[in-house]
């Protein structure tokens, strides 16, 4: 259960979602639709801001990237990296 984002990635979000140090960007587990994940019919949606009970999360850049208590059983059997390939992100689920 380890979120991992790398630079070139936290860099992407703060381009992209004019994101400073500081910011928090939540993964939002969501049933249909969105970036897909390990887990069928289940994926990953994007929000910014900070809620109260972040679980798990890494700060890259000065920025905080996290899932809260109630996503965090997303995490349970999975490790998620999250990577900046050809001027995109990619999510890699181990």
């Amino acid at each position: 259960m380890k979120l991992e984002v790398s630079e070139d990635a936290a860099k992407w979000f703060a381009s992209e979602m004019d994101l400073e140090q500081g910011d928090f960007v939540r993964f939002v587990v969501k049933l249909y639709g969105g970036i897909p994940t390990a887990h069928p019919s289940y994926y990953l949606g994007i929000s910014v801001g900070k809620e109260r009970d972040i679980d798990i999360k890494a700060e890259v850049e000065g920025i905080t990237f996290y899932f809260t208590h109630e996503d965090a059983w997303f995490l349970k059997e999975h490790d998620l990296k999250v990577v900046e390939k050809d001027g995109e992100v990619e999510y890699i689920f181990t």
